[in-house]
């Protein structure tokens, strides 16, 4: 398709008419309309036009001179477009569709709140909710760029350039004022900008004006009270209460009798973490009266630059996955599947090159659970891009390969794991999965580690019947392969077939799992316990250290690892949530293990209200902290998600 002409739009118009003046809807859908095609000489002569249709094209941009003033309906759905500022010149707009336009992200909704004022509907959904939330950012950040101005002001010699000095403010603005989630940088930076630039022309017109300095007119809504973020989610994402005087405790059994104090053998000392956000976003029909949905895994999205921690955390429970920002506890996206039930989440960030040639990184969110798929989300755009038909039977659990992005390991109830690549998606954004390897197990796997050290060439899992490792190198012939080794966890046959169902590497040698016996936490050696294993099928694992958890007989409670602080995590039957600081074990095993290592910290669980009475009583089922361990998530039997953050 070519430019546009004044016959094409006569023709597509209506009604019909032989002037353009007279059209008031237009169609110009599925024509692979470029944005160069876009004429604004042409389109300005469409002086009434109410409706237009441009979905289903391959626009980048909109040019921002197209002169449609009365515009209340544009739709661009399923297009390329990667900015909506050009929207501001639609100022009567009513209703929007940006469906399937995979480079818009969570921001660019934000965007469109703010440059519209009048609009009612986007993507076919009220609006209203959005616009609440825009204007809790906007009030925010507008009392700190306020502050930040006053502060920067009160430090300027008389001699210093005012000019100069204003354009330094901006620059020290933007990078200096930070509120929200980092998903929602690109629009609080964005506001941020604009703010300081509307404070500086302020200045400017005052001093102008007057010929003495004084302080900027304060915006309107710099100086009155903090909304509440309890406002800031969405309406069916339902906050508890939370009772203030329960807090994070050390357990009276953190420490083992007689035993140093927290820190002084050269471990952490105690963190001091409190409980900031209790979430029911995984509600069947979103009832608020829905105690009963169990969450079963949760995920921190990776940062996006190198050494940044995430805030973002994916969960899954019911037939919800909901992508979480902790600081706020706004949920930023919600993903429904009827008839599902999601058991398992797996981050990993993709690298797109778009149909004009430029780079995009996705951050893609695998979910899967009761029917045996897997679904691929790109969360930033909010849609699913992806389908894999997996297994026939339920997926237990799913990890992506640290060594290859595209690589996803699938576990089912049909005792089978599957080693799949899902590619990099096509120019419809879609994906073209293929099987790579099929490993065969004795019992349902529950769990899957890849090995810290070598992760492309060997696999753990915790199984029904115990803890199993297998080859997982590419460039070995068999594409079907058994358990190469099982693992046991004390000397002898007896020690065979125990469930393991929580599995954690917490350094590149070091193991934690669980299940393997009531009321612990074994830490062990993978490189010891490989290196010794010679010709053997079954080989007893070199223990380090056991930790001591809960005396429960209850199973399927997963455990976790922080690396980079060297903290293992897991919840109980009681809503707890165990803290182990091995650190000192990391640096210095011990020769002979010794008695359980009590837990360094226990946070009980805080009792939050809901229904009108206290929830005192649920079942942690997992645990996850982000990498600087600055934010906790925990999930319940109760569709409640915990929310705990660092002091």
């Amino acid at each position: 398709m070519g430019r546009l002409s004044a016959r094409l739009l006569m023709q597509r118009g209506r009604p019909k008419s032989d002037r353009l003046g007279k059209i008031r809807s237009l169609d110009l859908s599925g024509l692979e309309l470029l944005s160069e095609h876009l004429d604004p000489k042409l389109l300005c002569r469409l002086t009434q036009l109410q409706e237009l249709d441009l979905s289903n094209n391959q626009l980048e941009t909109l040019p921002d001179n197209l002169g449609l003033s009365h515009l209340r309906v544009l739709r661009c759905a399923n297009n390329q477009l990667g900015d909506v500022t050009a929207l501001c010149q639609f100022p009567k707009l009513e209703e929007l569709s940006l469906e399937g336009n995979p480079f818009l992200t969570v921001n660019d909704n934000l965007k469109v709140s703010f440059l519209l004022p009048t609009l009612r509907k986007v993507n076919g959904k009220d609006a209203s909710s959005t616009y609440s939330q825009v204007e809790n950012l906007n009030r925010e950040l507008t009392s700190r760029v306020t502050a930040h101005w006053e502060k920067f002001m009160a430090t300027l010699g008389p001699e210093e350039e005012a000019e100069k000095a204003q354009a330094d403010f901006v620059k020290s603005a933007v990078r200096d004022v930070r509120y929200g989630p980092e998903s929602l940088s690109e629009f609080t930076q964005w506001r941020v900008r604009m703010i300081s630039e509307e404070l500086v022309a302020s200045s400017r017109t005052q001093v102008h004006k007057d010929d003495s300095p004084e302080k900027p007119p304060e915006a309107g809504a710099a100086h009155k009270p903090r909304a509440r973020l309890a406002t800031l989610k969405r309406p069916d994402d339902v906050p508890l209460n939370l009772s203030p005087s329960k807090r994070a405790c050390a357990s009276p059994s953190a420490q083992v009798e007689g035993g140093p104090v927290a820190g002084s053998d050269g471990s952490q000392p105690a963190l001091k973490l409190e409980p900031l956000h209790f979430l029911q976003c995984h509600s069947k029909n979103n009832s608020p009266q829905d105690l009963e949905t169990q969450l079963w895994a949760c995920a921190f999205e990776p940062a996006w630059e190198e050494g940044a921690t995430s805030q973002t955390v994916a969960t899954c429970g019911g037939e919800a996955v909901c992508v979480i920002d902790c600081q706020t506890g706004i949920v930023l996206h919600k993903y429904k599947a009827p008839g599902e039930e999601f058991f398992s989440v797996a981050w990993t960030a993709l690298m797109v090159v778009t149909q004009a040639g430029h780079k995009k990184r996705w951050s893609v969110l695998a979910a899967a659970g009761l029917r045996g798929l897997v679904r691929l989300l790109h969360v930033r755009a909010g849609f699913c891009c992806g389908v894999i038909r997996a297994h026939k039977k339920a997926i237990a659990t799913l990890c992506f390969s640290p060594a290859h992005e595209t690589h996803l390991f699938t576990a089912s109830y049909d005792k089978r794991i599957i080693l799949w690549d899902i590619g990099v998606p096509n120019q419809d954004y879609e994906f073209q999965a293929s099987q790579l390897l099929t490993l065969d197990t004795t019992s349902i796997p529950l769990r899957l580690c890849p090995v810290a050290s070598c992760p492309d060439a060997r696999l753990l899992a915790g199984c029904e019947g115990g803890c199993c490792c297998w080859d997982v190198r590419l460039d070995q012939p068999q594409k079907r392969r058994v358990c190469e080794v099982e693992f046991v966890f004390s000397e002898g046959s007896e020690a065979s077939g125990r469930r393991v169902d929580g599995l954690a590497f917490v350094n590149e040698d070091v193991v934690a799992s669980k299940g393997s016996g009531l009321g612990t936490i074994c830490l062990w050696s993978w490189r010891q316990t490989w290196g010794g294993r010679g010709s053997q099928s079954t080989v007893a694992v070199v223990v380090l250290a056991r930790l001591q958890w809960s005396p429960t007989e209850l199973a399927y409670f997963s455990l976790s690892a922080c690396p980079d602080k060297g903290i293992v995590l897991c919840g109980d039957e009681e809503g707890n949530v165990w803290l182990y600081d091995v650190s000192n074990i990391l640096k210095q095993p011990p020769l002979l293990p010794a008695a359980p290592q009590a837990p360094t910290q226990i946070l009980k669980w805080p009792q939050p209200w809901a229904l009108g009475q206290a929830v005192t009583k649920t079942m942690v089922n997992t645990v996850v902290a982000n990498a600087s361990f600055t934010y906790l998530t925990a999930l319940t039997d109760s569709n409640i998600v915990a929310i705990w953050g660092r002091l």
